[in-house]
């Protein structure tokens, strides 16, 4: 049994505890409450709290970090990325994988206790397993024109389950792209497949870009030169002529179970639908602005109740796959949310979208001790505001059954 305590524990479900302490034991928190004396571990000037969940990056194209430069319109930004992807190295190529093992390992140290993983090829599964960092991976599917779309997602799940039992900490599903990269009768495919599965999340890129929405709604436009220019155009899709969401929820593709990454177009009508059908939201800010997608209406999100988790995306569109530098970027573009929703969506949506909900993101008893101690500066009043206000890397310190064998950093101790 471990007990550590700090000047603040940060629960998450509950309000910030002054003089707190946590206690856990085999991997468990046991106990959370204000510190009244007894032997425990001191942080002194920090702040406990919960690991933070990445809901969406891309691991696998952690190889690609300052190969792809920033962009003034999306498209302009994706067209090296598949240049790259096409001329690079193969899925099991060393460089590929060393890559995602050196993200993963940034991810932890910076305080990340659980990710959102979309793959292609299901390269980073096994390196996942062996990091020891709990992911949902979604396996991405792309096919906008030809083949058959059930033998493509049978094939898939078929792959899925060949990758046997990946743990209780890695949890595989099929994801689709977006709506310029999936035919509706691929949506419907993965769909059914996600009927099957009870328990199954999937994954979809949603609202991205001002192309995607000049597609759907005239069916023209960057996307649609860049899909004829590849030969995947399909002279018999028609234009839906309605937004994103619309366009979706009219396949039956949207509910609970699926996450919508992005959203910068999203309107008001966007939100409430996606609302109703209780769909989450991952926002991710930095990412929006290197590849000139626009900044996420993130105080409209919140304003319309719509849950909402965050997400760096990958390497190859944001510098370092730091949640605490995500959360400055929200608190950037969106002053009028309280930081404590900033740091929930961090933590337990993020969690609960993933399907971890009752085992991280959130300090009961019960849940995982993936706990991280945050330094705090002397004469900070406000934990929660300071938590989203630029914390640096050496900062974070994780806490574990060797917690009692730290040594404190003497600036720490009081």
């Amino acid at each position: 049994m471990v007990r550590v305590r700090a000047d603040w524990v940060l629960p998450v479900a509950g309000d910030p505890i002054r003089d707190g302490f946590v206690e856990f034991d085999e991997g468990r928190i046991r106990e959370v409450g204000r510190y009244a004396g007894g032997e425990a571990v001191p942080f002194g000037r920090a702040v406990i709290l919960p690991g933070l969940v990445n809901a969406h990056t891309h691991l696998e194209l952690s190889f690609l970090r300052g190969r792809i430069p920033p962009a003034q319109r999306f498209v302009e930004w994706v067209r090296p990325l598949l240049a790259a992807r096409r001329e690079g190295p193969g899925p099991d190529d060393p460089l590929i994988v060393s890559a995602a093992e050196s993200a993963m390992r940034q991810a932890r140290s910076t305080g990340t206790a659980l990710v959102g993983e979309v793959s292609n090829t299901l390269v980073t599964v096994p390196v996942l397993r062996d990091a020891g960092l709990a992911a949902r991976v979604f396996y991405e599917l792309i096919g906008f024109s030809g083949g058959d779309a059930g033998l493509k997602v049978a094939d898939a799940r078929a792959r899925v389950d060949g990758m046997g039992e990946a743990g209780e900490d890695v949890r595989l599903s099929l994801a689709a792209h977006a709506p310029y990269s999936v035919s509706p009768a691929l949506f419907a495919a993965i769909r059914r497949d996600l009927d099957a599965h009870p328990g199954g999340l999937s994954s979809v890129h949603l609202g991205e870009s001002p192309e995607e929405v000049e597609l759907l709604q005239e069916g023209t436009g960057p996307w649609r030169r860049l899909l004829e220019e590849l030969g995947h155009w399909d002279e018999a899709w028609r234009p839906p002529r309605c937004s994103p969401v619309d366009y979706l929820d009219e396949l039956g593709f949207l509910d609970g179970s699926v996450l919508a990454v992005h959203g910068v177009q999203f309107d008001g009508g966007n939100l409430a639908r996606l609302r109703e059908r209780e769909t989450t939201i991952v926002s991710c800010p930095r990412s929006n602005r290197y590849v000139g997608v626009g900044r996420p209406p993130l105080e409209q999100f919140y304003a319309m109740n719509v849950d909402v988790a965050f997400g760096t995306d990958s390497l190859a569109s944001v510098e370092d796959l730091n949640m605490f530098a995500e959360l400055t970027e929200a608190r950037r573009i969106a002053p009028a949310v309280s930081a404590r929703r900033l740091l929930r969506s961090a933590t337990l949506v993020g969690a609960r979208a993933l399907g971890f909900g009752s085992e991280f993101g959130s300090l009961e008893p019960g849940k995982r001790a993936a706990l991280v101690a945050v330094r705090v500066p002397e004469g900070v009043t406000d934990v929660e505001e300071y938590l989203v206000s630029g914390v640096q890397p050496d900062a974070v310190t994780w806490l574990d059954e060797a917690t009692p064998n730290l040594q404190l950093p003497e600036s720490n101790r009081r």
